[in-house]
């Protein structure tokens, strides 16, 4: 499918490309895998605008990328319909602040990365005081809501989409949208080999891993450790030589029972390349394990009202994204109630055994990666931006 924009190392129509002025980005993105898009994002930004300004929303990677932050990732990342009821105050002072800094004057260009409720709205504000946008990583209306295909897309000078399905449903609903590819593809290829990998893990190289993804928010940790550590522990007592590696998404080291051999990992890809089975929690991590090529299940809890409404309000077949982009159930999956020791531990087995299983899951996620498209999303986004630039007459 075409992204909808020359090459990279190319620009839009002939001869040679006029200057921009020094343009003013404001980059908006509120949980942990955003700020990484969003730190791309912005080194894009600077090589395709070196002077421009860069001022928004994120974590460390966007900081140390050179946006200047004016509410952090810590305060952000919020998961849950009943969870954001409990900050909502904070949200509404932060909504009121980034609609003053659209109407100031001093915006060129809003990107909005992810972060779908609060993004949409930022859109639509933007829209409402002249500010030219882009969505990045739109939000899942194929999932639910679908009603914000039509108000983003009316809002929104251009919208990357990391999905290739989602470019025909948000043109459908009249967008200007572009499938970009997904950014997990521009992460470097420097996995370190198994034996420095094992070595830093403290595991044996010639023994099989199984990778443990219980998430990164602590409402996930909360809910996820105790049945993936529960499950993987009937899973060593069934194979002796099985080691574990859980993964950490941030430097507090987690609260495991006393006695335990489990390895905690802080590097979550290298844990997945070289892992024969997993237990991810939904969401990116899905992709994440697909595009390694690790066979895995996977699991997710939520809060028993947020799961009660999800029920009548979600409208797919599948919660992992890398079902959902191959279209079929590649990787078994387990929610709620589902989500206990046994039932994980009977459906990681067969994955750690061998045998057609196996052999389907990995058929189905070399598909999964095919779709994916190609890399340089980053730099796709940062060549729209100066498309709209163009567009809204911001040239020297």
């Amino acid at each position: 499918m075409s992204t909808g924009v020359p090459p990279l190392g190319e620009h839009s129509g002939s001869g040679s490309t006029p200057s921009i002025r020094a343009p003013r980005f404001l980059l908006l993105a509120g949980e942990a895998s955003g700020d990484l898009h969003g730190a791309r994002v912005a080194h894009a930004l600077r090589e395709r605008f070196p002077d421009c300004a860069l001022v928004g929303t994120g974590g460390e990677a966007m900081a140390r990328a050179g946006v200047e932050r004016f509410a952090e990732l810590e305060d952000l990342a919020v998961m849950g319909f009943v969870e954001v009821l409990w900050r909502l105050p904070y949200f509404l002072r932060l909504e009121r602040d980034v609609r003053s800094r659209l109407r100031s004057g001093t915006v060129d260009l809003l990107i909005a990365i992810d972060y779908p409720g609060f993004n949409l709205r930022a859109v639509e504000a933007a829209h409402e005081a002249g500010i030219p946008s882009i969505a990045y990583i739109a939000p899942q209306v194929w999932a639910w809501k679908k009603g914000r295909a039509a108000r983003l897309s009316r809002a929104a000078d251009r919208i990357a989409v990391i999905l290739p399905f989602e470019e025909e449903i948000f043109r459908k609903a009249g967008g200007n949208a572009h499938f970009v590819g997904h950014p997990l593809l521009d992460r470097r290829d420097d996995v370190p080999t198994r034996d420095a990998f094992c070595s830093e893990a403290g595991l044996d190289p010639d023994h099989p891993i199984l990778a443990v993804f219980p998430g990164s928010r602590e409402q996930e940790i909360g809910r996820h450790l105790k049945p993936f550590f529960r499950a993987a522990q009937l899973l060593t007592e069934e194979i002796p030589e099985l080691q574990v590696g859980i993964a950490l998404a941030s430097d507090r080291r987690l609260e495991l029972p006393r006695g335990s051999t489990f390895r905690q990992v802080r590097d979550g890809r290298a844990l997945l390349h070289h892992a024969r089975a997993g237990i991810v929690k939904s969401g990116t991590s899905t992709l994440e394990a697909a595009l390694e090529g690790l066979p895995f299940v996977v699991a997710y809890r939520t809060h028993p009202t947020t799961f009660w409404l999800a029920q009548r309000l979600v409208q797919v077949d599948h919660v992992a994204l890398a079902n959902l982009v191959a279209g079929e159930r590649v990787v078994p999956e387990l929610l709620q109630g589902e989500v206990t020791p046994s039932k994980l531990a009977a459906a990681v087995r067969p994955l750690l055994e061998g045998g057609e299983e196996r052999e389907r899951i990995l058929e189905g996620l070399r598909r999964v990666r095919g779709a994916l498209g190609s890399p340089g999303a980053a730099r796709r986004v940062a060549r729209l931006a100066e498309e709209v630039l163009r567009e809204s007459g911001d040239s020297a």
